[in-house]
């Protein structure tokens, strides 16, 4: 069943308009559905439902998208889109449920010490213990978060992180994921299917058991009234006549597309959660067409600290890489991300924490990985063991993985590591000829890059790998970071001087210390001003269900949270 409605059905006006369906946007649609509220979703992608993903190399290259200095590339509802810049390349989901269709799910809290930084908002860090504690139990419910069951068959590169963690006296858990285990209808009442464990959770899950939000937040929203629209780019917004004007294009090859493509839709109160860039480029368009906004629009950017490497042709098996339609008659790979490697608990200073996962290859993408890998580790890997036997089984290892494929040799005894901690969240965001860009020099030479490598080579020669670095900096002499948690540009902060919207996500005017727009809030990773080390989506989703908390009790509105059962 589609989620969203035909372009003919979208009306001139609304009570609630939000923009962006990832966790920000999908859980204030739900909330504000909930108690009784008229509202309208707009998604600039496509809806694409299990069995639609892409599964195969030309499938993947049409589902890509490009943003670049010298312009676009791709198809602009394309499902995985890239933002390249000098200093950071960025990949966020285009489509409806965001960054959930193509991300793994982890669902961690962030260590609470974060909050007590001076970026947050005094209000916000009152309301940890409380409110925001409320929301993450809120969306852990929502979203069913659980962890690899016991009876499920042990996949190689849990293993391997596991043994990783044990020779680094590092703790380790199983990652806490939204993923269906089990047959039947969630507590939405979406039918799902128990995990197929083919790994190719990065690409889309075409088998009905990644929980992303087109299986929970925004069938909600569906179901308490709702109306859902894909394919509307929202350019920039007005305050006009005490209402909210909300500048659209509307894309794809529908006769009311091309008939009027541009749109204006009204509404009292717009949420506005188009993700970090999208978010923040909207403002900065409004800026432009009259609205007042703070001088700190585009600042406090993070990449969140990620870091990116590979454990490469290791002396055991790690069986990393997607099956996709062929699950069935592999071995399983299990979900994108299985384990977590969390140091936070073990350091005083919380911006010294690591957070390292295991990742997997996706099967769309595992044609060119043998000669891929074989190139970067040759540019700039480093063999964490010797021996001329060693070398000799390493070079056979090599050889099988081009005649027989990404599933066996190195390939296979490959693991992926994606690390976060924290940078000084100090990037910026700027608008240039209409399109978002990242300015942050010397990014890639920062303490926190340079501490992570040195655990992952460690980590590396625990398996008897070669460790290759960041990947883009085996090909490029410069040191440019790769996020897929790109947050900031609209940052909390007590006041217009400090932030761009106050903590309970309200936009200031830019005219005085604690003046807001009435009616328009930004519910998304933009708002977040400082790095939090850990996935997302979590927290994005716990603010947001403690901003729509706040913004019921303000108007007088009651969200119902019952659920079945």
């Amino acid at each position: 069943m589609r989620l969203s409605s035909p372009i003919s059905e979208l009306k001139e006006r609304y009570q609630i308009v939000v923009i962006g369906s990832g966790y920000g946007g999908s859980v204030a649609a739900s909330r504000l559905a909930r108690a009784g509220q008229e509202v309208c979703l707009l998604e600039r992608g496509r809806e694409l439902q299990p069995g639609e993903y892409p599964d195969s190399e030309l499938a993947l290259a049409k589902e890509t998208q490009l943003n670049t200095p010298l312009g676009h590339v791709g198809d602009e509802t394309a499902l995985n889109e890239y933002h390249v810049n000098d200093e950071m390349t960025v990949l966020v989901g285009c489509g409806l449920g965001g960054g959930s269709i193509i991300n793994g799910n982890v669902a961690l809290r962030t260590d609470p010490r974060i909050f007590a930084h001076p970026d947050w908002p005094q209000p916000f860090r009152d309301d940890v213990p409380t409110r925001l504690a409320q929301g993450y139990e809120l969306a852990e419910t929502m979203l069913g978060t659980t962890t690899y069951p016991d009876h499920f068959p042990t996949v190689p590169k849990f293993e391997a992180l596991q043994k990783t963690a044990a020779a680094l006296n590092a703790n380790f858990y199983p990652a806490p994921m939204n993923v269906t285990f089990h047959d039947g209808p969630n507590l939405v009442g979406i039918e799902q299917k128990a995990c197929r464990l083919c790994g190719d959770c990065m690409t889309g899950c075409n088998y009905h058991a990644k929980n992303t939000l087109i299986m929970n937040y925004l069938p909600d929203a569906q179901n308490h009234g709702a109306q859902i629209f894909t394919e509307i780019e929202v350019h920039h917004l007005e305050r006009s006549d005490g209402e909210w004007a909300i500048h659209c294009r509307i894309l794809g090859n529908s006769d009311a597309a091309k008939a009027r493509p541009e749109r204006i839709i009204r509404a009292d109160l717009v949420i506005l959660a188009a993700g970090t860039l999208g978010t923040t480029k909207i403002l900065f368009r409004s800026r432009e067409a009259g609205l007042t906004v703070s001088q700190q629009l585009g600042h406090h950017f993070s990449g969140n600290g990620d870091v990116g490497a590979f454990a490469y042709n290791n002396d055991l098996p790690v069986n990393a890489v997607g099956t996709g339609p062929e699950a069935a008659d592999k071995p399983p790979v299990g979900p994108l991300i299985n384990g977590v490697i969390d140091t936070r608990p073990q350091v005083d200073n919380w911006e010294e924490g690591l957070v390292i996962q295991e990742g997997t290859f996706p099967s769309a993408a595992a044609f060119p990985l043998a000669k891929g890998l074989k190139v970067m580790a040759t540019a700039s890997g480093k063999d964490t063991d010797k021996g001329l036997l060693d070398k000799l089984k390493e070079k056979y290892r090599e050889w099988v993985s081009f005649f027989r494929g990404p599933y066996h040799g190195a390939v296979h005894h490959t693991l992926m590591w994606l690390a976060m901690t924290h940078d000084d969240s100090r990037g910026r965001l700027v608008l240039e000829k209409d399109r978002i860009r990242i300015v942050w020099p010397d990014i890639g030479d920062q303490p926190f890059a340079q501490r992570v490598n040195e655990f992952l080579r460690r980590g590396t020669a625990v398996l008897g790998g070669t460790f290759v670095s960041n990947p883009v900096w085996s090909l490029l002499a410069d040191r440019p970071m790769v996020t897929s948690h790109p947050l900031g540009g609209c940052p909390m902060g007590e006041d217009a001087w400090r932030g761009v919207v106050n903590h309970k996500g309200q936009v200031f005017t830019g005219e005085g210390d604690t003046a807001v727009h009435d009616g328009l809030y930004i519910c998304d990773g933009s708002v977040i001003p400082h790095s939090i080390g850990v996935n997302l989506m979590l927290t994005i989703s716990a603010m947001t269900e403690r901003a729509m908390a706040l913004l019921a009790e303000e108007r007088g509105w009651q969200i119902d949270h019952s659920l079945p059962g």
